[in-house]
Protein backbone atom coordinates (compact mmCIF):
# COMPACT_ATOMS: atom_id res chain seq x y z
CA UNK A 1 0.00 0.00 0.00
CA UNK A 2 1.56 3.25 -0.96
CA UNK A 3 1.33 5.87 1.75
CA UNK A 4 -0.36 9.37 0.69
CA UNK A 5 2.00 12.72 1.56
CA UNK A 6 0.33 13.14 5.01
CA UNK A 7 1.16 9.83 6.36
CA UNK A 8 4.42 10.22 4.63
CA UNK A 9 5.24 13.62 6.55
CA UNK A 10 3.92 11.71 9.72
CA UNK A 11 6.64 8.86 9.43
CA UNK A 12 9.26 11.46 8.47
CA UNK A 13 8.75 13.59 11.57
CA UNK A 14 8.51 10.14 13.97
CA UNK A 15 11.37 9.29 12.38
CA UNK A 16 13.46 12.81 13.13
CA UNK A 17 11.76 12.55 16.41
CA UNK A 18 13.34 8.80 17.33
CA UNK A 19 16.81 10.33 16.11
CA UNK A 20 16.55 13.27 18.24
CA UNK A 21 15.67 11.40 21.29
CA UNK A 22 18.40 8.19 20.80
CA UNK A 23 20.98 11.17 19.97
CA UNK A 24 20.12 12.74 23.17
CA UNK A 25 20.02 9.12 25.46
CA UNK A 26 23.65 8.87 24.32
CA UNK A 27 26.39 9.54 27.25
CA UNK A 28 28.42 12.92 26.69
CA UNK A 29 31.55 12.41 24.28
CA UNK A 30 34.53 12.42 26.83
CA UNK A 31 36.80 15.16 25.84
CA UNK A 32 39.92 14.05 25.21
CA UNK A 33 43.24 16.07 24.35
CA UNK A 34 46.87 15.83 23.94
CA UNK A 35 47.42 19.07 25.71
CA UNK A 36 47.25 18.14 29.57
CA UNK A 37 44.47 20.29 31.12
CA UNK A 38 44.71 20.52 35.05
CA UNK A 39 41.90 23.34 36.24
CA UNK A 40 42.30 23.57 40.67
CA UNK A 41 39.09 24.48 42.08
CA UNK A 42 38.28 27.57 43.57
CA UNK A 43 38.54 26.97 46.87
CA UNK A 44 40.13 29.07 49.98
CA UNK A 45 42.49 26.58 50.60
CA UNK A 46 44.72 27.75 47.83
CA UNK A 47 45.02 31.16 49.63
CA UNK A 48 43.58 32.68 45.90
CA UNK A 49 47.07 31.34 44.52
CA UNK A 50 44.94 29.07 41.71
CA UNK A 51 46.35 30.05 38.85
CA UNK A 52 50.34 29.15 41.06
CA UNK A 53 48.93 26.08 42.07
CA UNK A 54 48.01 25.04 38.43
CA UNK A 55 51.39 26.04 37.03
CA UNK A 56 52.70 23.31 40.11
CA UNK A 57 50.86 20.76 39.04
CA UNK A 58 50.96 21.16 34.88
CA UNK A 59 55.17 21.30 36.15
CA UNK A 60 55.01 17.91 38.04
CA UNK A 61 52.50 16.22 35.69
CA UNK A 62 54.45 18.01 32.67
CA UNK A 63 57.69 15.95 33.96
CA UNK A 64 55.62 12.37 33.54
CA UNK A 65 53.61 13.46 31.03
CA UNK A 66 56.48 13.68 28.30
CA UNK A 67 57.11 10.05 28.36
CA UNK A 68 53.64 9.10 26.94
CA UNK A 69 53.51 10.20 23.42
CA UNK A 70 50.54 8.28 22.24
CA UNK A 71 48.26 8.87 25.67
CA UNK A 72 45.39 11.55 25.37
CA UNK A 73 43.41 12.73 28.75
CA UNK A 74 40.15 14.40 29.99
CA UNK A 75 40.73 17.60 31.74
CA UNK A 76 41.42 16.83 35.51
CA UNK A 77 39.94 18.83 38.09
CA UNK A 78 42.32 19.19 41.31
CA UNK A 79 40.75 20.28 45.03
CA UNK A 80 43.02 20.74 47.83
CA UNK A 81 41.49 19.00 50.92
CA UNK A 82 39.55 16.01 50.37
CA UNK A 83 42.35 13.38 49.44
CA UNK A 84 45.02 12.46 48.76
CA UNK A 85 42.96 10.20 46.38
CA UNK A 86 41.80 10.45 42.82
CA UNK A 87 38.07 9.72 42.88
CA UNK A 88 36.46 6.36 40.27
CA UNK A 89 33.79 8.81 39.63
CA UNK A 90 34.57 10.96 36.52
CA UNK A 91 32.66 13.99 35.37
CA UNK A 92 30.12 13.93 32.80
CA UNK A 93 32.48 14.45 30.02
CA UNK A 94 35.33 12.12 31.55
CA UNK A 95 37.15 14.52 34.09
CA UNK A 96 39.15 13.09 36.23
CA UNK A 97 38.64 14.28 39.94
CA UNK A 98 41.55 14.50 42.50
CA UNK A 99 41.87 15.77 45.90
CA UNK A 100 44.92 16.77 47.79
CA UNK A 101 45.35 17.36 51.29
CA UNK A 102 47.36 20.59 50.88
CA UNK A 103 46.61 24.22 50.00
CA UNK A 104 48.52 27.90 50.16
CA UNK A 105 51.99 27.45 48.69
CA UNK A 106 53.77 24.74 49.57
CA UNK A 107 54.82 24.30 46.22
CA UNK A 108 56.73 20.55 47.27
CA UNK A 109 54.08 18.97 49.06
CA UNK A 110 51.51 20.01 45.97
CA UNK A 111 53.89 18.48 43.32
CA UNK A 112 54.11 15.59 45.19
CA UNK A 113 50.57 14.75 46.17
CA UNK A 114 49.06 15.48 42.60
CA UNK A 115 52.32 13.49 40.74
CA UNK A 116 51.32 10.11 42.78
CA UNK A 117 47.26 10.88 42.06
CA UNK A 118 48.65 11.81 38.00
CA UNK A 119 50.54 8.35 37.70
CA UNK A 120 47.78 6.47 39.40
CA UNK A 121 45.84 8.15 36.24
CA UNK A 122 48.22 6.91 33.90
CA UNK A 123 48.16 3.33 35.17
CA UNK A 124 44.94 3.30 34.11
CA UNK A 125 43.73 2.91 37.78
CA UNK A 126 40.27 0.62 38.34
CA UNK A 127 38.21 0.15 41.29
CA UNK A 128 39.00 -3.66 41.30
CA UNK A 129 40.75 -4.99 44.37
CA UNK A 130 43.50 -7.02 43.90
CA UNK A 131 46.60 -8.02 45.89
CA UNK A 132 49.07 -6.72 43.89
CA UNK A 133 47.93 -3.29 44.47
CA UNK A 134 50.54 -2.43 46.65
CA UNK A 135 53.19 -2.34 43.47
CA UNK A 136 50.47 0.62 41.56
CA UNK A 137 51.19 2.43 45.04
CA UNK A 138 54.90 2.07 45.00
CA UNK A 139 55.14 3.25 41.81
CA UNK A 140 53.32 6.22 42.38
CA UNK A 141 55.03 6.87 45.16
CA UNK A 142 58.25 6.50 42.68
CA UNK A 143 56.50 9.24 40.46
CA UNK A 144 56.14 11.72 43.39
CA UNK A 145 60.01 11.38 43.96
CA UNK A 146 60.87 11.06 39.87
CA UNK A 147 58.76 14.23 39.35
CA UNK A 148 60.25 16.36 42.37
CA UNK A 149 63.33 15.74 41.56
CA UNK A 150 63.02 16.63 37.45
CA UNK A 151 61.21 19.80 38.23
CA UNK A 152 64.19 20.81 40.58
CA UNK A 153 66.41 20.71 37.89
CA UNK A 154 63.94 22.03 35.38
CA UNK A 155 62.79 25.46 37.50
CA UNK A 156 66.44 26.58 37.56
CA UNK A 157 66.33 27.35 34.41
CA UNK A 158 62.64 27.15 33.07
CA UNK A 159 60.22 28.14 36.36
CA UNK A 160 56.81 28.47 35.83
CA UNK A 161 57.75 32.36 36.85
CA UNK A 162 61.54 33.52 36.97
CA UNK A 163 61.43 34.71 40.92
CA UNK A 164 60.81 30.98 41.51
CA UNK A 165 64.26 30.08 40.28
CA UNK A 166 65.29 29.54 43.96
CA UNK A 167 62.90 27.49 44.55
CA UNK A 168 64.46 24.52 42.82
CA UNK A 169 66.74 23.21 45.67
CA UNK A 170 63.74 23.23 47.85
CA UNK A 171 61.93 20.81 45.44
CA UNK A 172 65.19 18.78 45.80
CA UNK A 173 65.40 18.38 49.38
CA UNK A 174 61.69 17.33 49.42
CA UNK A 175 62.59 14.31 47.40
CA UNK A 176 65.55 13.63 49.30
CA UNK A 177 64.06 13.91 52.74
CA UNK A 178 61.92 10.97 51.87
CA UNK A 179 64.43 9.01 49.79
CA UNK A 180 66.83 9.23 52.66
CA UNK A 181 64.58 7.39 54.81
CA UNK A 182 63.12 4.80 52.59
CA UNK A 183 66.39 3.04 52.30
CA UNK A 184 66.63 -0.85 52.63
CA UNK A 185 68.33 -2.12 55.60
CA UNK A 186 72.32 -2.51 55.01
CA UNK A 187 73.52 -5.27 53.12
CA UNK A 188 69.51 -6.17 52.31
CA UNK A 189 68.12 -7.07 48.71
CA UNK A 190 64.79 -5.76 47.58
CA UNK A 191 64.35 -9.35 47.00
CA UNK A 192 65.25 -10.06 50.67
CA UNK A 193 63.27 -7.28 52.00
CA UNK A 194 60.10 -8.34 49.90
CA UNK A 195 60.10 -11.63 50.81
CA UNK A 196 59.85 -10.70 54.19
CA UNK A 197 57.53 -8.08 53.60
CA UNK A 198 55.04 -8.98 50.80
CA UNK A 199 52.22 -10.44 52.77
CA UNK A 200 51.55 -7.02 54.64
CA UNK A 201 51.72 -5.26 51.61
CA UNK A 202 48.95 -8.16 49.86
CA UNK A 203 46.60 -7.71 52.84
CA UNK A 204 47.44 -3.64 52.62
CA UNK A 205 48.49 -2.10 49.48
CA UNK A 206 49.00 1.83 50.92
CA UNK A 207 51.65 1.09 53.59
CA UNK A 208 53.16 4.33 52.34
CA UNK A 209 56.37 3.38 54.66
CA UNK A 210 56.70 0.24 52.58
CA UNK A 211 55.35 1.86 49.15
CA UNK A 212 57.92 4.17 49.61
CA UNK A 213 60.80 1.62 50.24
CA UNK A 214 60.08 -0.13 47.00
CA UNK A 215 59.86 3.02 44.99
CA UNK A 216 63.25 4.20 46.26
CA UNK A 217 64.60 1.07 45.47
CA UNK A 218 63.01 1.27 42.09
CA UNK A 219 63.80 4.93 41.37
CA UNK A 220 67.20 4.63 39.53
CA UNK A 221 66.17 2.20 36.99
CA UNK A 222 63.20 4.98 35.74
CA UNK A 223 65.35 7.97 35.96
CA UNK A 224 68.10 6.11 33.58
CA UNK A 225 65.69 4.99 31.29
CA UNK A 226 62.53 7.47 31.40
CA UNK A 227 61.32 6.49 28.60
CA UNK A 228 59.73 3.46 29.76
CA UNK A 229 57.31 5.22 32.19
CA UNK A 230 55.13 4.88 29.07
CA UNK A 231 54.98 0.80 30.10
CA UNK A 232 52.52 2.01 32.99
CA UNK A 233 49.65 2.36 30.62
CA UNK A 234 49.57 -1.30 30.84
CA UNK A 235 50.08 -2.11 34.36
CA UNK A 236 45.85 -3.18 34.95
CA UNK A 237 45.07 -4.06 30.86
CA UNK A 238 44.43 -7.47 32.45
CA UNK A 239 41.71 -8.43 34.68
CA UNK A 240 42.82 -10.99 36.74
CA UNK A 241 39.99 -13.05 38.69
CA UNK A 242 42.22 -15.60 40.78
CA UNK A 243 44.31 -14.40 43.48
CA UNK A 244 47.75 -14.07 41.99
CA UNK A 245 51.38 -14.17 43.47
CA UNK A 246 53.68 -10.81 41.93
CA UNK A 247 55.81 -13.05 39.85
CA UNK A 248 52.54 -13.77 37.94
CA UNK A 249 51.02 -10.00 38.10
CA UNK A 250 54.53 -8.68 36.89
CA UNK A 251 54.30 -11.83 33.37
CA UNK A 252 50.33 -10.23 32.74
CA UNK A 253 52.13 -6.84 32.62
CA UNK A 254 54.61 -8.04 30.63
CA UNK A 255 52.68 -9.55 28.06
CA UNK A 256 50.51 -7.13 27.78
CA UNK A 257 52.86 -4.28 26.88
CA UNK A 258 54.42 -3.52 23.89
CA UNK A 259 57.52 -5.13 22.77
CA UNK A 260 59.84 -2.27 23.21
CA UNK A 261 58.73 -1.93 27.14
CA UNK A 262 59.02 -5.60 27.87
CA UNK A 263 62.82 -5.95 28.67
CA UNK A 264 62.05 -2.95 31.01
CA UNK A 265 59.90 -5.02 32.77
CA UNK A 266 62.07 -7.71 33.11
CA UNK A 267 64.75 -5.70 34.86
CA UNK A 268 62.49 -4.69 37.28
CA UNK A 269 61.27 -7.99 37.91
CA UNK A 270 64.90 -8.97 38.64
CA UNK A 271 65.91 -6.80 40.89
CA UNK A 272 62.71 -9.05 42.82
CA UNK A 273 64.67 -12.00 42.22
CA UNK A 274 62.25 -13.28 39.44
CA UNK A 275 62.69 -14.68 36.16
CA UNK A 276 59.76 -14.38 34.03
Amino acid sequence: MRLGSTSRRCSLLCCIVWCLCARAAEPPAVAVSRELVIRPQADTAWNEQVEDARRVFQSAAGELWRYFPDRTLPPILVEPKGGPIVLHRRGPAGEYYVRLDTGHNLWAQHAYQFAHEFCHILCNYTEREHRNKWFEESLCEMASLFALRRMAETWKTRPPYPNWKDYAPALNKYADERIEKAQLPGGVSLAEWFCYECQPLYENATLREKNTIVAVALLPLFEKQPEHWEAVTYLNAVESRAPQDFAAFLRQWRDAAPEKHRAFIGQIARLFEIDL
